[in-house]
């Protein structure tokens, strides 16, 4: 087991910051949790369910002292909040982060970033659809992927103690280069919302289906997009704002398929088809096999709620 950090600081008490919280108290890997978060509903609700030693939101006392400060704010916030910390950081404390997006989180922090403290972004490709301190559990992160982004020239043991963390939580821990993870996010994560979100707004603006009809005929597919598209809107603004370049060359990668798929239709090619979903299937058997998902009927969405990882 990972020596624990003495204070570790969560800026942030949503979905993430809660987990990390209920986590890191059920693993021992903090000595003292400090909760920090600028929503006074937010911090009573933290102080009601005992998820931390300390809260508060004063954003600047809340990680003063602290080895490890994570932040779980919206991409979009995390460099105003790293140059509203930045003072009161310790030396030789270690910054981190959860965003779904790596190298505009880099840029944004890093000019701010005292001699001394290291930088060692992550993301937990891990959530549901829901927010708040109450949504979080401490198994969010079993078995899921983090993946680590340092900056070239990072304190390789900082790396290591931030992988010790969430390997404590659960997870399984890769490492790679900021601009290579948007772009692997790109089309596993980013596409698949936006695609999602477009067709729940198509339904929600046909005149000839009523919306209670698009409600009491989803099937499987149409149910599944409505679970992605009710994910968080001010954290998915922020993702496809900060991570345009990646998204957008896949989006174009998308649609020269999609029209491609729309010829295949057109033209009665079922053999095409029969190629594409032949393919598809197997990468769909392949997530199964990885752990990632399981192949019961239900996706094993049965009681906790369905799965929407970031």
């Amino acid at each position: 087991m990972a020596e624990p950090f003495r204070r570790l600081a969560l800026v942030g008490l949503g979905l993430i910051g809660s987990s990390l919280a209920r986590g890191a108290r059920a693993g021992g890997l903090a000595r003292e949790i400090v909760a920090v978060d600028r929503d006074e509903g937010v911090i009573d609700r933290v102080r009601a369910l005992g998820l931390a030693d300390t809260v508060t939101t004063d954003l600047a006392a809340g990680v003063a002292g602290a080895d490890l400060v994570i932040l779980c704010v919206p991409v979009g916030a995390i460099g105003a909040v790293a140059a509203e910390i930045a003072g009161a950081l310790a030396p030789g404390a270690i910054l981190s982060d959860v965003g779904s997006v790596k190298a505009a989180v880099v840029a944004a922090a890093t000019p701010h970033l005292p001699e001394g403290v290291s930088f060692v972004p992550a993301h937990p490709v891990a959530g549901t659809e829901h927010s708040g301190p109450d949504a979080g559990f401490a198994a969010l992160f079993h078995g899921r992927w983090c993946i680590l982004t340092p900056p070239e020239g990072t304190d390789p043991a900082a790396v290591a103690r931030v992988r010790g963390f969430w390997e404590g939580l659960g997870s399984v821990v890769e490492t790679m280069t900021p601009a290579h993870h948007d772009l692997v996010l790109a089309i596993t994560s980013h596409v698949p919302h936006l695609i999602a979100y477009n067709i729940v707004g198509t339904a929600a603006d046909l005149e000839t289906v009523t919306q209670s009809e698009v409600i009491k005929f989803s099937a499987g597919g149409f149910r599944d997009f409505t679970r992605i598209a009710a994910s968080d809107p001010t954290m998915w603004r922020d993702i496809f704002l900060t991570n345009k370049e990646a998204v957008l060359e896949m989006l174009g990668r998308f649609n020269e398929d999609l029209s491609a798929l729309a010829r295949a239709i057109r033209w009665d090619d079922g053999e095409a088809l029969h190629a594409l979903f032949t393919r598809t299937r197997a990468i769909r058997r392949g997530i199964v096999a990885m752990g990632q998902e399981t192949a019961e009927p239900d996706f094993g969405r049965r009681g906790g709620g369905p799965k929407a990882a970031e």
